[in-house]
């Protein structure tokens, strides 16, 4: 992304750019941060109105990517207080089937591939991304922009608003309980399927005599 406005380029040409090359990621981000694929085109929308309105006063202090990231934190922090109002705690999982599955799964403590070559690769998505919507705010939001977007800390901390320290901490501690989680879930869905498979041997009738 261009990290300032050229001089010269129409505020609408620049906003049609930075829509064209970035709209995968500002679906990808949402759907993860919030876990709400069925409404992740209406907060698309909002984040592209916000920035679409913000641009005209944008003073260039910030990378634009900073800037972005910025508006979809805040519109999640929209969503996730409109779901505590309502108090809405139904799960949905936000993965898309046809994407890789997250960088970050092989980052998690105690990680174990021969558990994930158990269960299908819809488990485990659903497994990660309900341990997300399960850690505190600011560590899925670090979380997400470090192992998913791949940002620095630097960029994470910025975006936040926050010492690279406390960055550092809750990045820690998210994957921390991030790996227990879904440690947790693969394990149990494990042993119910190895219920499930053990073989109903019948009780054997004694032998009259």
């Amino acid at each position: 992304m261009t990290n300032q406005p050229q001089p010269g380029v129409r505020p609408n040409d620049l906003f049609e750019q930075i829509v064209r090359e970035h709209q995968a990621m500002v679906f990808r981000t949402l759907q993860r941060l919030t876990g709400s694929p069925d409404r992740v085109e209406d907060l698309a929308q909002e984040v592209f109105l916000r920035l679409y309105r913000g641009l005209p006063h944008f003073q260039g202090d910030a990378k634009l990517s900073t800037y972005l990231y910025r508006i979809i934190l805040n519109v999640a922090q929209d969503e996730w207080k409109r779901r505590r109002r309502d108090r809405d705690r139904t799960f949905t999982p936000a993965y898309d089937p046809d994407e890789d599955a997250p960088s970050f799964i092989e980052t998690l403590p105690s990680h174990n591939p021969n558990a994930e070559q158990q269960l299908s690769r819809h488990q485990t998505l659903e497994a990660v991304d309900h341990a997300l919507l399960q850690l505190s705010d600011t560590e899925r939001a670090i979380l997400i922009l470090f192992h998913q977007e791949e940002c620095s800390y630097e960029h994470v901390a910025l975006t936040l608003n926050l010492p690279i320290n406390t960055v550092r901490t809750h990045l820690h501690r998210g994957r921390q309980k991030l790996g227990d989680l879904v440690r947790t879930a693969l394990g149990s869905k494990i042993q119910e399927r190895k219920t499930q498979a053990r073989p109903c041997i019948p009780t054997p009738i004694p032998a009259t005599r």
